[in-house]
């Protein structure tokens, strides 16, 4: 834990610090621009996250293909596995910005309540976490208020959390493939689409608002990213709103029109049993003239 309280938590909570004295006291506007100075820091991976999901996107139809084909578990995994190789996908680079970002939520987490805590107990543990520099030292304490918000304790209005939710649930549908033939496939999507949002707003309600205010940060800068580096040419944002195309099921065979030849049996039953009928009259034709 001393470790995890020396790389993250004190330089975070210095940082912070100093931000907001920047923005005249500020702690919110100082969360804002750490998130973009986050983002900036682990681009590189949310660039690799965007390429694999692309990539993945792109390798649908062949996924598809090798699940239908192979039967055996271990073949269709190594069949995956030789695809991945073939098209230089990564599946865990999907996931990898997602893990950085959890010891960050907690560090950031034990932060706020460190530096607006308005117990002697937390001001104590504070004042042993900064760094021996005067400015900061004289920057303390700091506004625990911004906007209708209280950094220090969770949202009661329900606004923060349909913020953080909504957004979440954007960055989801512009990463979630769009060309999922399989509906078991498309039913985990789905769910993984609608779970996630619902899971970070109830975070919301039950954290302090300033990590809340750090996911809504995130989360649209990611929906920027995601959309200037990800989405197809010409792609608007009303399409990326359009709910996914349903998995295409095998169609029965439509019934053949005339014209087409579909009812050759019938006709050609039917005008067999004309000549049948017509060589019938002559033969009893043939029988009469021979009476006469």
């Amino acid at each position: 834990m001393n470790v995890f309280n020396l790389v993250l938590i004190d330089p975070m909570t210095n940082i912070l610090i100093v931000l907001a004295s920047v923005f005249a006291g500020s702690f919110g506007i100082a969360i804002i621009v750490f998130t973009f100075m986050i983002r900036g820091l682990t681009f590189p991976l949310t660039l690799r996250q965007i390429r694999a999901s692309r990539a993945m996107s792109v390798i649908q139809p062949r996924l598809q293909e090798i699940q239908k084909k192979y039967k055996d578990p271990r073949r269709r995994s190594e069949e995956t596995m030789k695809l991945y190789k073939e098209a230089g996908v990564n599946p865990a680079g999907c996931l990898l910005p997602m893990l950085v970002q959890f010891p960050i939520w907690i560090a950031l987490y034990r932060t706020i309540r460190l530096v607006l805590g308005s117990t002697p107990e937390s001001f104590i543990d504070l004042s042993q976490r900064l760094y021996p520099w005067a400015y900061v030292r004289q920057a303390v304490p700091l506004e625990n208020r911004f906007l209708w918000l209280n950094l220090a304790q969770p949202d009661t209005t329900f606004l923060l959390a349909i913020l953080v939710g909504g957004s979440t649930w954007v960055q989801q549908k512009m990463t979630t493939p769009r060309n999922i033939t399989d509906e078991r496939q498309q039913s985990m999507s789905n769910t993984m689409l609608w779970m996630m949002p619902l899971m970070f707003a109830w975070f919301t309600l039950t954290v302090p608002s300033g990590l809340a205010v750090y996911w809504a940060a995130t989360n649209l800068v990611g929906i920027a990213l995601q959309y200037f580096y990800m989405r197809p040419a010409g792609q608007s944002w009303r399409e990326v709103f359009l709910p996914a195309p349903a998995p295409a099921r095998r169609a029965a065979p439509a019934p053949q029109s005339q014209d087409e030849g579909g009812v050759e049996e019938p006709v050609t039953a039917t005008a067999s049993t004309a000549s049948q009928s017509r060589s019938k009259r002559r033969r009893s034709r043939g029988r009469r003239r021979g009476k006469r």
